[in-house]
């Protein structure tokens, strides 16, 4: 079995809020998605906007190895002539290989919507299939509200298949495009569509309203649909389509579906963050499979298994699908966590040591500390607490002012005494706030000594308060990027004073370019 893949994330997956892609943002993500194997890449709507207008255009000169590219359009007009349509016109000057036209299959929306007789609906979609085919075109027909047409009036939303079978369409796609199909009406309507037209080429586009967007691809794929359209991420209208990066992995890992390759399903993490990236959206950390989180242990017990074997509690080999496992430290962490960490950092596991660093870490965390996505600020616990660990700087005292003087409004000044290398240093700074001053004060003072800090920056600041309900004494934490330009690392500071906590984040920074990076 090989369900071939259709990717409209350039165009469904636009449709999602907050989620706008530039010409250029499309390009690059259709090259991407070319380079992974997708068979089909939905480009857009031509005759839609200026935009897309555009992306058509500039593809041209580009090379597909992989992929078709589709562009997405509707039937003609009710009452008109294909010759005629202007939307008929600029989806065949798109000039691409495949054309996927949308047309009703619901009496509902032909009525209501369309505003027109059932009969002509059906002549839209015969003679829109026909003119296209005539073109020499490969022509993918979406029956959209397939489902809930199929519900209202089963015989109408078949004449609607063999409407568009009949004109020659090379492929019949069954829309949930509401989203409110269960998988098993998914899988019996697919079944007895599949019967009903032997021989049909059926593709199946879910959505996730109710949550089972990817479950819905895959029970229409058990029932006989060889063709899958999703966006990257699940990106698109309302709460979004159906997720390609869970679908395609489940396809191939748990089906045994011929979909991707194994050497390209690698690459899948890559590609989902890729797509994140480009559109500008947050990562989704549980994403299945490609997430952050997705492999990521933290109870003890889980941790103590996964050191064993990992399929314990792993379904399969992160590396499947090119993404890698983690082990979070944190107050419900047993001694295998951080012997785990310590290993991974080069450190004897099995020392004393880790397991006083253990006992520390369920106090700081008890305290508002949080270490999961602060490997640094564990990696030096774990440093310090070796016997032959050595400062390479030390705090005496710190002193940060800020005041509003006139005609300088706010100013911040941080003043910081630290000895290095036997040697004391006081300097003072002014910064755009006491942050910002303090890693000022701190550099003059290391910056003789350490030349190599000139390389670090800081490229993220996070304040969390931990207990709201304690108002302006509420305890803060303060998270703090940093890289070296070939490193990035996060440390953490906890305290009932945001200088405090962001001093401590601050200096574990400045510590860990020292140490390790």
């Amino acid at each position: 079995m090989k369900t071939a893949l259709y990717d409209c994330t350039l165009r469904d997956g636009t449709q999602g809020e907050g989620v706008n892609l530039s010409v250029e943002d499309k390009l690059r993500i259709a090259q991407r998605l070319d380079e992974f194997g997708f068979h089909y890449i939905e480009g857009g709507w031509p005759g839609s906007n200026p935009k897309d207008a555009e992306f058509f255009e500039r593809a041209r000169g580009m090379t597909f190895v992989n992929a078709k590219l589709a562009a997405f359009g509707s039937t003609r007009k009710a009452g008109g002539r294909c010759e005629d349509d202007a939307q008929i016109r600029m989806l065949l000057e798109a000039g691409t290989p495949v054309v996927t036209m949308v047309a009703k299959t619901s009496p509902l929306h032909v009525t209501h919507v369309l505003e027109t007789t059932l009969e002509e609906n059906l002549l839209m979609i015969a003679e829109s299939v026909a003119w296209c085919k005539a073109a020499g075109r490969e022509v993918i027909h979406d029956a959209e509200h397939f489902f809930d047409g199929y519900k209202l009036d089963r015989e109408y939303a078949l004449a609607t298949l063999r409407a568009a079978s009949d004109a020659g369409a090379d492929w019949l796609t069954l829309c949930d495009t509401n989203g409110g199909t269960m998988p098993w009406e998914i899988e019996a309507i697919v079944r007895d569509v599949a019967t009903t037209l032997a021989g049909a080429r059926l593709g199946i586009h879910t959505h996730n309203d109710s949550g089972v967007g990817v479950a819905n691809a895959l029970a229409a794929v058990r029932a006989g649909c060889a063709q899958v359209q999703a966006t990257i991420n699940g990106i698109g209208e309302r709460v979004g389509n159906c997720d390609m990066v869970a679908t395609l992995a489940n396809l191939r890992l748990k089906m045994g579906d011929e979909c991707v390759s194994d050497e390209r399903l690698r690459g899948l993490t890559e590609l989902s963050r890729y797509v994140f990236e480009v559109a500008n959206l947050a990562h989704d950390i549980r994403h299945p499979y490609v997430g952050q989180s997705a492999f990521a242990h933290k109870g003890g017990i889980h941790v103590a298994a996964i050191l064993k074997l990992e399929e314990s509690y792993q379904h399969i080999d992160p590396a499947r699908v090119g993404n890698q496992k983690r082990v979070l430290v944190s107050e419900l962490s047993g001694r295998g966590n951080v012997a785990y960490k310590a290993k991974a950092f080069g450190l004897d596991a099995d020392s004393a040591e880790v397991r006083q660093v253990l006992g520390q870490i369920k106090d700081m965390e008890s305290r508002g500390f949080f270490f999961e996505g602060a490997d640094a600020t564990l990696e030096l616990m774990l440093r310090r607490a070796q016997p032959n660990h050595l400062k390479v700087f030390e705090l005496i005292d710190f002193m940060v002012v800020v005041e509003s003087r006139a005609g300088r409004g706010m100013l911040s000044e941080a003043s910081v005494k630290m000895k290095v290398d036997d040697e004391i240093s006081h300097t003072v700074a002014e910064g755009d706030g006491p942050v910002h001053a303090l890693d000022l004060a701190m550099r003059k003072a290391l910056l003789p000594h350490y030349p190599k800090l000139r390389k670090m920056r800081l490229t993220d600041y996070k304040v969390r308060i931990i207990d709201s309900d304690h108002a302006t004494g509420a305890t803060t934490r303060v998270t703090i990027d940093s890289t070296d330009g070939r490193r990035s690392w996060t440390t953490v500071g906890c305290s009932s004073n945001i200088v405090d906590a962001s001093w401590q984040a601050l200096a574990d920074s400045f510590e860990y370019a020292l140490v390790v990076a």
